[in-house]
């Protein structure tokens, strides 16, 4: 039977309150613990065993979203118990397990340490969050030669059968016959079509929440290629599609009363005698022409044809996640996606409840003026805005042009990727938003 060792979460004021033998007093004072942000101190038992640790977590101002993460990330193999300056113990355990996430399939990786549900913690929660995130990190996580187009379709097909919901797909020539002109155009040079896969679950009758995900399953740029730095962390650029399934799941899982619709446009960039080329004026399921401004900016042209679909039902709420701009990634870090709402008060509300959930984000605005930033001379819209400025804002006001009629949407400008360990964000694939936008679901249509 696996033995568990307790491991305490302690503040640096909080080291005085600790129930500690002698002993194991004077080893905390020997080895200067103060109960600094990341340290973690082995505390001795009979016979030069351990009998638990104690893991700093600093001053509050110190204090980083998701801490306990650094727990796992510092603790050897093992099953733990979690104690001591928790906070909300819903999050210090989802936080503890998605810090111990490790990515194994191509490379023998440690396991990552286990914990027991803390007192006080929704264990459902729990399991349903890390189940959703690990979903997320492991298909962003995973390169495109195992997940293009046709495997990324089958794993939402599994996905929708695990979970009762209706699978549909759209692709190749057909994506023309049904009026999704973009999609295809971004995905036709790739040696594995462009698809449209679309999801649906729970009653007709509810309020409807669609959900949209960007599925670029690699991005070279296109004819206005990237360069070779520019193309190394490409797999990734369908990490919007990752996270929105993530979100699907944890709807799902929480049987929330919703009409959930989820539409994933995937599509390989690529470069060949059939790609789309600057100057180009494509046609979309909206009714508007888009001139190419660039082909690299090819994200919010799928995501367009998917979110004029959406909307043509009138739903409640649309929210889309994409890896979207690098505009944002320079504004705002690696850290903190960028919000955009067309509800004003929606989007305060996501924002605000991001942060009591640990998942932030940033709110920012839809600036109509910089509308004429994306002007064209010979078609409706262009897809880049000129000038270079405010590359994450002329993106969702691109994508703006194709949400009417929906009651609100909501666009999320993500990076899906940690370049540096952060607290339950070991390095590479990442979900965001996914907490955060649950969270807003679940208290303006759930239950409880």
């Amino acid at each position: 039977m696996t033995s568990t060792l307790g491991v305490t979460l302690v503040s640096e004021s909080g080291l005085a309150g600790l129930e500690l033998s002698p002993a194991q007093r004077k080893w905390v004072e020997t080895s200067s613990f103060t109960g600094q942000r990341g340290r973690l101190l082995a505390l001795p038992g009979e016979g030069g065993s351990i009998s638990g640790y104690l893991f700093g977590i600093g001053a509050p101002a110190d204090r980083p979203p998701l801490v306990a993460g650094l727990a796992a990330a510092a603790l050897p193999e093992g099953h733990y118990s979690l104690s001591g300056e928790l906070g909300d113990p819903t999050l210090a355990a989802i936080a503890f397990r998605l810090g111990a996430y490790r990515f194994g399939k191509y490379k023998k990786t440690q396991p990552g340490p286990t914990c027991e549900v803390p007192t006080g913690a929704d264990a459902d929660e729990v399991e349903r969050q890390v189940e959703a995130a690990v979903l997320a990190r492991d298909l962003i996580n995973t390169p495109a030669n195992d997940l293009g187009p046709d495997a990324l379709e089958t794993a939402i097909k599994t996905f929708a059968e695990a979970r009762n919901m209706s699978f549909a797909v759209t692709r190749g020539e057909d994506l023309l016959r049904d009026n999704f002109p973009m999609i295809h155009a971004v995905g036709r040079a790739s040696a594995q079509a462009p698809r449209l896969v679309d999801l649906r679950w729970g009653d007709a009758a509810a309020p409807k929440v669609t959900l949209v995900g960007k599925g670029v399953i690699f991005d070279t740029g296109g004819l206005d290629i990237k360069t070779a730095a520019g193309m190394l962390l490409m797999k990734k650029d369908m990490g919007g599609a990752a996270n929105i399934l993530g979100l699907a799941h944890t709807i799902v899982s929480a049987k929330l009363p919703v009409r959930l619709r989820v539409l994933i446009p995937i599509v390989e960039n690529a470069i060949s005698a059939t790609a789309f080329r600057p100057g180009d004026v494509l046609p979309s399921r909206k009714g508007l022409t888009v001139e190419i401004g660039n082909t690299d900016a090819e994200g919010r042209l799928i995501l367009a044809d998917a979110l004029a679909l959406a909307d043509e039902e009138r739903p409640d709420l649309i929210i889309d996640m994409a890896t979207l701009t690098g505009a944002a990634r320079v504004a705002l870090g690696p850290d903190l996606p960028a919000a955009y709402s067309s509800d004003d008060a929606i989007g305060r509300e996501l924002v605000a409840g991001a942060g009591g959930v640990e998942d932030p984000l940033w709110l920012m605005p839809l600036w109509a003026p910089y509308e004429g930033l994306l002007s064209s001379r010979i078609a409706d819209i262009n897809n880049a805005a000129s000038g270079g400025h405010a590359g994450s804002i002329t993106a969702a006001l691109f994508l703006r042009k194709f949400v009417a009629n929906a009651k609100a949407w909501v666009h999320l400008d993500i990076m899906a990727w940690a370049p540096d360990a952060r607290p339950g964000r070991p390095v590479g694939a990442t979900d965001q938003g996914i907490r955060a936008c649950y969270a807003l679901i679940r208290k303006r249509y759930g239950t409880n």
